[in-house]
């Protein structure tokens, strides 16, 4: 009977010192390693790859923001403010109704088949407030320019990039409404316009948080 309970204690023992020691290693160490390696080689994608302005985080390259007007009375969704760069639709954004008390988008898709008539027309809207938003005196945009990440949602509706196309579109509007030249606009879209990841990854794009900041600091030198 004794050397049944004193087996019994050992194998407890061994189990107790086993956890410890994973404990450590997976719960304590391993992290401490990760969280090392990961601040020392790639600190900047480790903090959430933050973008500052004026001293202060103005958010992240890897989400996208709105720039609209304030809500009017009586209005639901609010105005895209012309004088900045605009990001892609967000459609698939929803809100956060279970846990009120705090005001949270949810990421998301809008799930539409190609064929879905609401998908489709949510495109043929889009389009159409790109070619009047865009054209202005002595520019007009046309139809077959519109790309297509203009009047769609990406996957999880906070792509914070556009293409290239899209942002030459909106350099004449952007001058237009700040009393800037064409010319120092576009220069600003090419001057943020990266290319694909190691040359062949993804397609060229311009984050549009950055390009606004660049804009925000031109208007502050015109």
């Amino acid at each position: 009977m004794n050397n049944s309970v004193s087996g019994t204690a050992r194998l407890l023992g061994a189990g107790l010192r086993a956890l410890l020691v994973l404990t450590l290693v997976t719960g304590v160490i391993y992290p401490l390693v990760v969280t090392g390696v990961a601040q020392a080689l790639f600190s900047d994608k480790a903090n959430g790859s933050e973008i500052r302005a004026d001293g202060r985080v103005v958010g992240s390259s890897l989400i996208g923001q709105s720039y609209n007007l304030p809500l009017k009375k009586g209005q639901e969704t609010p105005e895209p403010d012309l004088k900045w760069f605009q990001g892609r639709p967000a459609n698939g954004l929803g809100s956060n109704s279970i846990n009120t008390r705090y005001k949270l988008l949810l990421s998301g898709a809008t799930n539409l088949a190609a064929d879905n008539k609401v998908l489709i027309q949510q495109v043929k809207d889009a389009k159409a407030a790109v070619i009047k938003d865009n054209s202005v005196p002595g520019y007009t945009v046309r139809a077959s320019e519109v790309p297509a990440d203009a009047v769609t949602s990406s996957g999880s509706g906070l792509d914070p990039a556009i293409s290239p196309q899209y942002a030459r579109i909106q350099a004449h509007r952007v001058a237009e409404k700040n009393g800037v030249p064409v010319a120092r606009v576009e220069k600003l879209v090419k001057d943020h316009t990266q290319g694909r990841t190691l040359g062949f990854v993804g397609e060229p794009r311009v984050n549009v948080l950055e390009l606004n900041i660049a804009l925000k600091d031109l208007l502050a030198k015109h």
